[in-house]
C-alpha cells in the first residue's frame, strides 16, 4: 500500500530531526544540530555566523511546531510528524522549504569558505553527517546536488533538495 510505505519512509525521516534519539521532536534538537553544525565547522556560537544558526534553527523549529504539535506539548511526536506535517507538506513542499530556508542558509553560509554562495560537495557532505545522514547517503546526496558538476552545491539546489526529502514519498 502506498499510504504505509510513504508513512515508512516518513517515519523513518522522523528519525534525522530527532537528534537525541528520545522519541519526539523539540526544540533542543534543533539547537543540538546548530550546535553540532557550529562545532564541526569550528564557527563560536556568539558569532554572527553562529547567532544566524540558532536563529534560523529556531525559526524551522516554530514553523514545524506550528505545523505538527498537534497536542500543544512543544514537543512533536513521531505520529505527529508523520500524521501531521509530512502529509500536509507534501501536498505543499515550498511551505516546507520556506520553514527550512532560514536555517539552510545559514548553515550553508559555515560551509561556504570562500563565500561564493556555495558549498563544496565535501563541505555539503559534512552539513549532513552532522544532523545525522549517513556518511554513503551524505556523499550520494551531495554529489547528485553538484549538477553542473563544478564541485559545489548552490542554496537553491539544497533547499530544493530538502524540501523534495521530507515531502515526496518516492
Amino acid at each position: 500500500m502506498v499510504s504505509s510505505e510513504y508513512e515508512r519512509r516518513s517515519a523513518a525521516r522522523f528519525a534525522t530531526f530527532d537528534q537525541d534519539g528520545n522519541g519526539y521532536i523539540d526544540r533542543e534538537d534543533f539547537s543540538a544540530a546548530a550546535k553540532a553544525l557550529l562545532a564541526e565547522f569550528g564557527i563560536a556560537a556568539r558569532s554572527d555566523k553562529g547567532q544566524a544558526l540558532y536563529g534560523g534553527a529556531e525559526a524551522f523549529w516554530q514553523g514545524m511546531a506550528g505545523i505538527a504539535d498537534r497536542d500543544g506539548d512543544q514537543r512533536i511526536t513521531r505520529e505527529e510528524f508523520v500524521n501531521g506535517a509530512v502529509k500536509r507538506l507534501r501536498d505543499n513542499p515550498d511551505r516546507f522549504a520556506e520553514i527550512a530556508r532560514p536555517f539552510l542558509h545559514a548553515a550553508l553560509d559555515l560551509a561556504d569558505s570562500d563565500g561564493d554562495g556555495a558549498a563544496t560537495v565535501a563541505d555539503t557532505v559534512r552539513v549532513l553527517g552532522c544532523l545525522g545522514v549517513q556518511p554513503e547517503i551524505a556523499r550520494a546526496a551531495a554529489a547528485s546536488l553538484d549538477t553542473d558538476g563544478d564541485g559545489k552545491v548552490a542554496e537553491g539546489e539544497i533547499i530544493t533538495a530538502f524540501a523534495r526529502y521530507f515531502t515526496v514519498p518516492e
